[in-house]
Order: C-alpha cells, then sequence, then structure tokens
C-alpha cells in the first residue's frame, strides 16, 4: 500500500523532502493558495467543523478515512497513484515506447497547456459554488459540497505539482496565473466558457456536478493515459476522487426527481410548485441547458490539436487499452455529424481529428445512463413523462453547430422559430426566480428541503440524521 506522509508541511507521496529546489518553490505558493481559499472558497462556513474524507494512501482499497476538520486546515497534498512497473506508451506516434519520466523537449509547450487547462477548472468550480452553503437543503448535501470543493482545491495542487516540477520558471508562472484568474470575471476569466457561468442555486449545482464534473471525468481519463508517466498517475487517481463529484450530481438530480414525483402523486397534481416542489418541466429545461454547455468543453467535433495530442502520445482516447485497433489510426475513420442545409446527418471522417467527437459520444452514452435511472423513477411512480437529453446540436457555442439554431429533437430552425421557441426549452427568468425562491437553508438534522429527497443512506455508513457539519 503506498501510504501518504501527512508528517510534511505539504503531505505528500512523491518524495518532495529530495527536491529542495521543489519543496521551497510549493511552500513559497502554498499560502498563496490559503489565501485564494479564504477569499473565493465556501463563504460562511471556514471556521466550522465538516466531516470530511482525507485521502491516507493511493491504493484501490480502503485509501480514505474520514473525521470533521475545518477546511482551512484540509491537508491538500501530492498524491500520484503508484507507478506500473514497464509501463510503455499506448497510442500515436510513440506506441510501444517507454513512458517518459521527463517532459519530452518538443512537446513541452503544448503539455504545460493542457495541464494549465485541465488545471484552471479545479479552482474556477470552486469560485462558482463559494455561496451555495448559505441555502444548503441539508447537513448531508452542505457536507458533499464541502468535500467536493476541498477535491478540487487538491486537484489544483496536483495540476501545480506538474507545473512546478517540470516546467521551471514558465511552470512556476502558470501557478501564479491559476490563483489570479476568476471565474467570471470580465478582465481575468477562467479558461473554458462552462466554469465562468453562474452556479446560484443548488439545482444548477447537481446539474454541473452531474454534466460538467462528468466531462472532467473524461478529460482526465484521456490525459490518464498520457505517454507522460507523471500526469498519468496523477489523473489516475484524481479519477477516485472525481467519481464521488459525479455520485453528487446523479443522487441528487434523482432525489429532486423523487420529491417531485412524491408531491405530484399526494397533491393530484402536476402543479408542484405550489407544494414547495420543482416540476418536470422545469428540471427538463435545466438538463437543457448543462447538458448543452457541457458539450461545448469537449471543443470542435474535426480538430487538429486533438490529432496532434493523440500523435504525440500525450492525451489518448477514453480506455485506450481496452480499444481494438492499432492505436494509431493513420488509416482510420470515424462517424461525426455534418450540416446538410436545414439537415443534421452524419459523415466519415478521418479517426485523428475527429477524436474530440469520439470522446464526446463516450460522454453523451454515459449521461444517458443517467438520465434513464431518473426515468425509471418517473415510471415507479406511475407518472407518463419522460426526462431526455436534447440533441447534440441544441444549444451550442463551439464547432460545427456554432452557428446554426437546432431544437431539442435536432431540427434546424430559422432566427425566429428559435426565437418563438427558446423559453419552451431553456430556463426563463420565472424558473431562475421561483428556484431561488425555494433556495432556503434547511440545517436541523435530519431534515431536508421541500424540494428534494433524502438519499438512500449517509455517509460512511453514519445515518442519514448525523452532524455532517458542526455549525455551533
Amino acid at each position: 500500500m503506498a501510504g501518504i506522509d501527512y508528517g510534511e508541511r505539504i503531505p505528500n507521496n512523491v518524495s518532495l523532502g529530495d527536491n529542495r529546489r521543489l519543496q521551497r518553490a510549493l511552500e513559497e505558493w502554498q499560502p498563496k493558495f490559503l489565501d485564494w481559499w479564504m477569499s473565493m472558497g465556501p463563504t460562511g462556513f471556514q471556521q466550522k467543523d465538516v466531516y470530511l474524507r482525507t485521502a491516507v494512501s493511493v491504493d484501490a482499497q480502503g485509501w480514505a478515512q474520514f473525521d470533521y476538520v475545518r477546511m482551512p486546515e484540509y491537508r491538500w497534498g501530492l498524491f500520484l497513484a503508484e507507478a506500473e512497473a514497464g509501463r510503455t506508451i499506448g497510442f500515436g506516434d510513440h506506441l510501444g515506447a517507454p513512458s517518459w519520466q521527463e517532459v519530452p523537449g518538443e512537446y513541452r509547450g503544448v503539455l504545460r497547456r493542457l495541464i494549465v487547462t485541465q488545471g484552471d477548472t479545479e479552482p474556477a468550480s470552486v469560485e462558482q459554488q463559494r455561496h451555495l452553503g448559505i441555502t444548503c437543503p441539508s447537513l448531508y448535501d452542505l457536507r458533499n459540497l464541502f468535500q467536493i470543493n476541498v477535491e478540487e482545491g487538491r486537484h489544483l495542487w496536483a495540476m501545480v505539482y506538474l507545473l512546478d516540477a517540470y516546467f521551471g520558471r514558465d511552470g512556476r508562472e502558470e501557478s501564479e496565473a491559476l490563483l489570479q484568474r476568476r471565474s467570471g470575471d470580465r478582465d481575468r476569466p477562467r479558461i473554458l466558457g462552462a466554469f465562468n457561468e453562474k452556479t446560484p442555486d443548488w439545482l444548477s449545482y447537481l446539474m454541473f456536478t452531474y454534466f460538467t464534473d462528468r466531462d472532467g471525468k473524461y478529460q482526465l481519463a484521456s490525459l490518464a493515459e498520457s505517454g507522460f508517466d507523471p500526469l498519468s498517475r496523477t489523473c489516475r487517481f484524481m479519477l477516485t476522487e472525481e467519481a464521488h463529484h459525479l455520485f453528487v450530481g446523479e443522487t441528487g438530480i434523482g432525489r429532486v426527481v423523487q420529491r417531485t414525483c412524491e408531491l405530484m402523486r399526494e397533491g393530484k397534481t402536476d402543479d408542484v410548485r405550489r407544494l414547495g416542489g420543482i416540476d418536470l418541466e422545469t428540471l427538463q429545461r435545466y438538463i437543457n441547458f448543462h447538458y448543452s454547455v457541457s458539450l461545448d468543453l469537449f471543443g470542435s467535433e474535426v480538430s487538429t490539436n486533438a490529432a496532434n495530442f493523440y500523435t504525440m502520445g500525450l492525451k489518448g482516447r477514453f480506455e485506450e487499452s481496452k480499444k481494438r485497433d492499432d492505436h494509431r489510426l493513420k488509416d482510420a475513420t470515424y462517424t461525426v455529424s455534418e450540416l446538410a442545409g436545414d439537415r443534421i446527418t452524419t459523415r466519415e471522417a478521418s479517426a485523428l481529428p475527429s477524436l474530440n467527437e469520439r470522446l464526446r459520444d463516450d460522454y453523451i452514452a454515459d449521461c444517458q445512463r443517467g438520465v434513464d435511472r431518473w426515468n425509471q423513477i418517473i415510471q415507479k411512480h406511475g407518472i407518463g413523462f419522460e426526462l431526455r437529453l436534447p440533441n447534440r446540436g441544441f444549444h451550442r457555442a463551439i464547432g460545427l453547430f456554432a452557428e446554426v439554431k437546432v431544437s431539442p429533437d435536432g431540427l434546424v430552425l430559422s432566427e425566429a422559430a428559435w426565437d418563438s421557441n427558446k423559453h419552451a426549452w431553456l430556463p426563463t427568468e420565472s424558473d431562475q426566480a421561483y428556484v431561488e425562491s425555494l433556495m432556503q437553508p434547511v440545517t436541523e438534522r435530519g431534515r431536508f428541503a421541500s424540494w428534494i429527497a433524502p438519499p438512500a443512506r449517509g455517509v460512511n455508513s453514519q445515518p442519514i440524521d448525523f452532524e455532517y457539519v458542526r455549525l455551533t
């Protein structure tokens, strides 16, 4: 079992004490990180004891412990998955060569940009969610929010370690910049558009953790295939933490669906707003928005950058080792979308520049599995309604569909037709105002807001009415 040394100022399993230059650089960055956390992290709860899990090993079995921690005292650190003896590069032009332990000089700039872009998403989501605590629907949900926040902070540390350890002065400058950008800031925005959107309420937050964090899963999984071994090992461990974020999103939306169906049955009405619930039509509009924004995170359908990342051996496909092909893709093709007048069709394109679309397809299939489970809840209540993912061309700002208007059913529309229907498909100001009106804090142990059902079980085998956050 690969343990983590918590006796160090910066907990780690990378023998940080053997590299004095790196240790000094990270110890200089640490107070700047804490300043950022105190100013941009969770508002109003920094001195509260929270029942958090902390990694104690990178072993796949039993690697975490749970205890009360004040968030500023959380032991963020540097944890890499255990090294694989004899690991080789699994794709691209360097297929079969030993994986790199140092940055290959010819790919230095490209690799740094990949790491910076991933790293920038981590503090951004903390900034987007910093005000949610004051309107929590329960102590259970409040604790899960803070668990995600501290883990996003640790994921930032993971990327900063790579930048400082392997990119010299350029890496240290990038590490500083990660603390200087701000989500939604007009002058210093975060790199990716979805991470500049507001997360004003808990419904938006649950949608974010389901759809947007799921993009993070696929990006991390692709980087975990990297021929640059430190990046691969870092992302493999990050994926074990990311699973909790996706769990919060899927079960959270499922609990909203459950409560809505209960109110519909109890009140014998579709109008659950008068009963303090969130109607299924509103849920569908929120799904449409957050799913479409998250699809943009995968980039254009055909991308030279994606092809280059793969050919260089820097970023693979999701579950690359399970693919049954030559892992070079020079002569392979892949089906991508195409616009033919006012119709959406498909065509065969070269597989290498189509890697973004392939990853998006994996993501879409994964999203659909969660939607199917939510629909099972609706069906069990005997309600004739089905939640759906909109067409991939709906409400897009990047790639093939950026310049056209597409309905959720996949019809290419005129501007006038879009304008007359968009309020039925995307959250309206009225929807947002209603959801905001529901955001009243519920902080009694075992109590939950009117719009969300309790979870099936508590955290770490604790009861649902456990004191997950000590507010007094």
